[in-house]
């Protein structure tokens, strides 16, 4: 395939990525004849470590058509790594603001331009306890949808053995393999030519989804469970099973009422009866009241004794 639109600054990443990359990681790639020579297209990757992007970037360069790929904003103004992501026509996300949707309006002018743009439709690293894709989100649905390009589904696998999510230290020795799956286009012409509602965007997202989890299936050799990780219901689950813990320890805690809420009792009455009654017919109030008269009869008896030894000297 030729390699055009590169430019320097991809080549010059390319030089400086590709030597560590060899070194770490063997190879087993399949799928390159489904990516499109010409025109527009996506790719839906799976994502399940750090390092994926650099192991699937290779991937991608090897087969002439570089991708553009959507990275957080704060990426572009970080010296050297901002200078290579500007130069290389990475895409910028703006999250939690109202630029959000230019993102995707960068990805659709890519495509529209005959680019590829590369989407991770999970949004960020795998939650799920195995490594299977989680339900994505619908950005790369929108724009499929939008521009009608082909959808390419890839899936890997390695990159995350040597760097495991979440996890800390990279795991060098043995060598790993970085396996490799790229698909034919996703079928959505079904969701064409119809309201791009909420529903329609969820329905496209899931066939991507379902593509890409096929084909790590069968680089892993195993079965994905039957209904992916979706981390927003394990949020709201969380939630009620902390709101459930709180009630349940609240319910078990002895209520023991504080000093100022025992003297206000023993001035209050039960419905129906008379003020006195009512603390007297209270226990507690009835041990204090026995305390007391029986301290009273000793200061007494303190001081008919000191009166007597008084009136014998």
């Amino acid at each position: 395939m030729p390699r055009r639109r590169i430019g320097f600054a991809y080549r010059f990443a390319a030089v400086i990525c590709k030597p560590p990359l060899v070194v770490l990681l063997k190879r087993d790639w399949h799928g390159m004849e489904n990516i499109p020579a010409e025109g527009g297209f996506i790719t839906a990757v799976n994502h399940n470590s750090h390092i994926d992007p650099f192991a699937y970037g290779h991937f991608q360069y090897n087969t002439g058509r570089v991708p553009r790929f959507l990275a957080k904003s704060g990426l572009f103004n970080k010296g050297f790594v901002g200078a290579m992501m500007r130069g290389t026509g990475q895409i910028p996300v703006y999250r939690e603001s109202t630029d959000a949707l230019s993102a995707f309006r960068a990805a659709i002018e890519a495509v529209e331009r005959g680019e590829c743009v590369a989407f991770y439709p999970e949004g960020t690293l795998t939650r799920d306890p195995d490594g299977w894709p989680m339900t994505g989100k619908t950005g790369a649905a929108r724009v499929a949808l939008q521009t009608r390009c082909p959808v390419i589904p890839v899936a890997q696998w390695g990159a995350n053995e040597v760097l495991p999510p979440y996890a800390g230290r990279p795991r060098l020795f043995p060598r790993k393999t970085h396996r490799v799956l790229a698909g034919p286009p996703v079928d959505l012409d079904r969701f064409y030519g119809r309201e791009m509602t909420p529903e329609l965007l969820k329905e496209a997202t899931e066939a991507i989804m379902a593509a890409v989890t096929r084909h790590l299936e069968e680089i892993r050799g195993e079965k994905a469970p039957k209904e992916p990780y979706d981390p927003q219901h394990e949020r709201v689950e969380q939630r009620r099973k902390t709101r459930a813990q709180t009630r349940r320890r609240r319910h078990d805690r002895p209520t023991e009422r504080r000093p100022s809420e025992r003297r206000s009792s023993a001035h209050s009455s039960p419905a129906g009866g008379s003020p006195v009654g009512g603390a007297q017919g209270d226990p507690q109030h009835q041990e204090d009241r026995h305390q007391e008269r029986q301290n009273e009869q000793r200061r007494a008896g303190k001081r008919a004794t000191a009166r007597e030894e008084g009136l014998n000297t």
